[in-house]
């Protein structure tokens, strides 16, 4: 039985890989997301991340699609206490932005389509740097008070925004962020290393890195001269351009090989190891693609090994 982990000061208790739900209603269809959530609770998985805007993008999509599709395998599975929901408001295209009323909204809209009366992690998406963080965690302690929300996050902040968020809370003893969702990933680093990552664990904050894939770079599918066909071949290509890609792609082989675990588990054990880490988030399309993300659960990297992934990504 894996042990979970504990999101930040919160009483949430997580399965180590946040299983995305960007690709559900985008793509993989109904019955491929109902499969693949369906392995991912077998397996002891029990934290789902999805947003309002999943995937407002696509052509004929206008978001709500990915908070739709889990909401009714909760419904059919009849196990929404054992799941971890997270979501996230400020994105969608008629409810950008975190003005009060935007998010208050935002989040009777998330309930009725995830099909339940709580969310148990909510995130402000991006930052509004239009809106004072004073009426944004007013907005989002009303929604706990009311028992909307168990707990509250932020992605996409700067440290200043995020510092003065969790002083506002704690000097007017309002609900105050627990988790962080920053860009973080074997090839992004200085997206939350540095700060950012100061400020987080000066707060205690659990970080839940997105793209911890790097839009599937990390998985090793992309080689010189190999085609992918997948909907981010594009972003995932562009780091075997640089020499970091190519320098983190050849670590990567080496521990895997040594360890023999999927290249995708170790980049994600490593990210697992750093500092304020509580769970990545990795999608799966298929599941096929699952057993290596949850992998991830079991596997421990030595010293060594961690050592010569950060300085090949350095």
């Amino acid at each position: 039985m894996t042990s979970l982990r504990t999101l930040g000061p919160s009483g949430l208790q997580v399965f180590p890989l946040c299983l995305g739900g960007n690709v559900f209603g985008w793509t993989a269809d109904e019955d491929q997301s109902f499969a693949v959530l369906d392995a991912y609770a077998a397996a002891g998985g029990n934290f789902v991340d999805t947003a309002d805007a999943y995937s407002h993008w696509v052509p004929g999509n206008e978001g709500g699609e990915s908070e739709t599709v889990i909401g009714k395998w909760l419904a059919a599975r009849g196990n929404r206490s054992d799941v971890v929901v997270a979501t996230k408001a400020g994105a969608l295209p008629g409810y950008k932005g975190l003005s009060a009323p935007t998010i208050k909204s935002a989040a009777e809209e998330s309930l009725r389509r995830l099909n339940t009366d709580y969310i148990d992690l909510y995130y402000t998406h991006f930052d509004d740097e239009t809106v004072p963080v004073e009426e944004i965690i007013t907005a989002l302690d009303q929604l706990v008070r009311e028992g909307k929300v168990r707990e509250i996050a932020a992605s996409n902040i700067s440290p200043e925004r995020l510092r003065a968020s969790v002083e506002f809370s704690e000097r007017e003893g309002l609900a105050r962020y627990v988790a962080l969702q920053p860009h973080y990933n074997l090839v992004s680093r200085d997206t939350y290393e540095g700060g950012l990552q100061d400020t987080a664990a000066r707060a205690g904050l659990a970080a839940v890195p997105y793209f911890a894939l790097a839009a599937g770079f990390l998985t090793g599918k992309y080689r010189p001269g190999a085609a992918v066909d997948s909907a981010r071949a594009g972003s995932a290509a562009g780091h075997l351009e640089s020499e970091r890609g190519q320098r983190v792609l050849a670590a990567l082989d080496t521990v895997a090989r040594e360890r023999d675990a999927e290249i995708a588990t170790v980049a994600l054990a490593w990210l697992a190891s750093r500092p304020t880490v509580a769970a990545p988030i990795a999608s799966a399309r298929t599941v096929g693609q699952l057993p290596a993300l949850l992998a991830l659960a079991d596997l421990r990297l030595t010293d060594d090994e961690l050592s010569t992934l950060t300085e090949a990504s350095a």
